[in-house]
């Protein structure tokens, strides 16, 4: 390789981590408040599921979600997306 080569590889390997942190930074914050560290990320996830198990079929219907796709969603352990 020449160095030119080595120089693209470096800068497009750079890019993809920048690329990386900006996406799990988007999806770790899906829906939650932005000042939340990562236990209040959890705290948070735990809460919305809990709720939206105890939620009716209007309010179900409301939000577009089957009984099964919230319970689904509901039963996920908080530290899963």
């Amino acid at each position: 390789m020449n160095g030119l080569s080595d120089v693209r590889l470096s800068l497009h390997s750079q890019e993809l981590a920048v690329g990386h942190e900006r996406a799990m930074q988007a999806v770790m914050s899906r829906n939650a408040p932005r000042a939340l560290g990562r236990w209040g990320l959890y705290w948070h996830r735990l809460r919305t599921r809990k709720a939206l198990l105890a939620l009716t079929a209007d309010e179900l219907r409301d939000i577009g979600l089957s009984r099964e796709q919230a319970r689904r969603e509901g039963l996920k352990p908080f530290w899963r997306l």
